[in-house]
C-alpha cells in the first residue's frame, strides 16, 4: 500500500484537512493524523489502535467509546476545531480553506477605538486576549485553532481588510502569559503551517517569558521551547509583533522570532514594557539585600514597589523606541493600519516551499 506515504508527501505542499465523525481508528487515525487541520463532532473516537486491536494485543477491553473521545482528543491538540455536527464540520472546512484563496474585496472592522480599553491601568491584572484578537481582525474573520490545548498561546487565522493572515497572541488569562511546553508545540507548529501556505504573521506579545523551575524542566521545555526559535528563524512569510504589555525574558524573544530585530517590524502599544526578566522577580533578586536589611515588613514593601517603579520607567515601550529596540509606539486603534503598512509590498513566498508541516 501506498496511501500512507503518499498522504504523508502532499503535507506542506496542500492544505489537508481531516473531518471525523463516528469512529475513526488504526488506519483511518494514522490518515488523519497526517492532516493539517483536524476537525471533530461530538460523537468521535480517534484512536491509532480499535477496541479489537487493543484486546487482540491483551490490553483490555474498551468500548469504542472509550478510546479517544473528543474529552481526550480535544485538550491534547489532536482535534483542532471541535464542532456540533457534520455540517459545521462542513463549514469550518470551508472556512477553513477560505485563507488560503486569496484577499476578499469586501470586509467590515470593529470599532478601533474599543482596543485602547483591552489592556487595564493595573499592569498586574489579567484580560482577555481574546477581545484583541477580535478587535484587530475583521468582523467574523477569526478561525481559532486548538482552542483547548497549551492555552497560554493562541493560534488564530484571521483576516485584516480581507487580507488573510495568521496570528498567534500570548493569553495573560493562564499562567500570567508565561509560555509552557504545550504551548511552545502549537505555537511552532501553527508557524509552519503559515510559512507552508504563505501567510503572513502577526505576533501580539504580552509574557513574563517561558515558564521554568523543576516541575516545567521535567516536561522537555529545553527542546520544546527551541522549537519556537528555530521555527521562527527559518520563516519566509514575514513576521510582524505588536507588544500590548509584557516583552519579558526568552519567552518574548520566542514570540518575535529570535529578538525585537527579528520581525519585519515590531511596535508596541504604550502600555507595553521590556525587559531580561519579569520587573518584580528582577527587583527581588538584585535588589534582595537591600531589602532583607529593611526590618519594618510595610517599610520593605514600599522600597520593593518603589525599585519595580524604576524598572517599569526604564522598560516603557517609548523608551525602548527611543534606544531603537523598536520600530514604534502605536496607538492601539491605529493596530489594522500599523500591520498593513508593514506589510506593504513585501513578497511573501508560494506555497510549496516547506516540505512539510509537522503533525504536532
Amino acid at each position: 500500500m501506498t496511501t500512507f506515504g503518499r498522504m504523508g508527501r502532499l503535507s506542506g505542499t496542500v492544505p489537508l484537512v481531516g473531518i471525523a465523525s463516528g469512529r475513526c481508528f488504526a488506519g483511518n487515525a494514522a490518515l488523519l493524523g497526517c492532516c493539517d487541520v483536524v476537525i471533530a463532532t461530538p460523537d468521535a473516537t480517534i484512536g491509532m489502535g480499535g477496541p479489537a486491536m487493543i484486546e487482540g494485543g491483551g490490553l483490555g477491553v474498551y468500548r469504542p467509546e472509550e478510546v479517544g473521545p473528543l474529552s481526550v482528543q480535544v485538550p491534547n491538540g489532536v482535534v483542532d476545531v471541535a464542532v456540533a455536527d457534520e455540517a459545521e464540520a462542513v463549514r469550518v472546512a470551508r472556512r477553513y480553506l477560505s485563507y488560503f484563496q486569496g484577499e476578499r474585496a469586501s470586509w467590515e472592522a470593529p470599532d478601533q477605538r474599543l482596543l485602547r480599553h483591552v489592556v487595564p491601568e493595573n499592569r498586574r491584572r489579567a484580560y482577555d486576549m481574546r477581545a484583541a484578537v477580535a478587535g484587530l481582525a475583521d468582523t467574523d474573520s477569526v478561525l481559532e485553532l486548538r482552542p483547548e490545548f497549551g492555552v497560554g498561546v493562541l493560534t488564530c487565522l484571521v483576516r485584516i481588510e480581507g487580507r488573510p493572515l495568521g496570528l498567534i497572541a500570548s493569553n495573560p488569562a493562564h499562567l500570567g502569559g508565561a509560555i509552557d511546553r504545550d504551548a511552545a508545540d502549537k505555537a511552532a507548529r501553527f508557524l509552519q503551517l503559515c510559512d507552508a501556505f504563505g501567510l503572513p504573521v502577526v505576533s501580539l506579545c504580552d509574557t513574563p517569558g517561558f515558564m521554568v523551575g523543576p516541575d516545567a524542566e521535567r516536561t522537555a521545555t529545553v527542546r520544546h521551547f527551541a522549537r519556537l526559535f528555530v521555527t521562527g528563524a527559518n520563516l519566509r512569510v514575514p513576521l510582524v509583533t505588536l507588544v500590548l504589555r509584557k516583552a519579558y525574558g526568552l519567552g518574548a524573544m520566542a514570540m518575535m522570532g529570535g529578538s525585537t530585530r527579528a520581525p519585519l517590524a515590531t511596535a508596541a502599544w504604550p502600555s507595553g514594557e521590556f525587559g531580561g526578566m519579569g520587573l518584580e522577580g528582577a527587583v527581588r533578586l538584585g535588589y534582595r539585600k537591600e531589602l532583607e536589611s529593611i526590618a519594618d515588613p510595610a517599610e520593605r514593601a514600599r522600597a520593593f514597589e518603589e525599585r519595580v517603579a524604576e524598572l517599569y520607567e526604564r522598560g516603557k515601550a517609548v523608551n525602548a523606541a527611543a534606544a531603537l529596540e523598536i520600530d514604534a509606539v502605536v496607538d492601539p486603534a491605529g493596530s489594522r493600519e500599523w500591520i498593513l503598512a508593514a506589510l506593504a509590498g513585501h513578497p511573501v513566498p508560494e506555497p510549496g516551499h516547506r516540505p512539510f508541516v509537522d503533525t504536532w
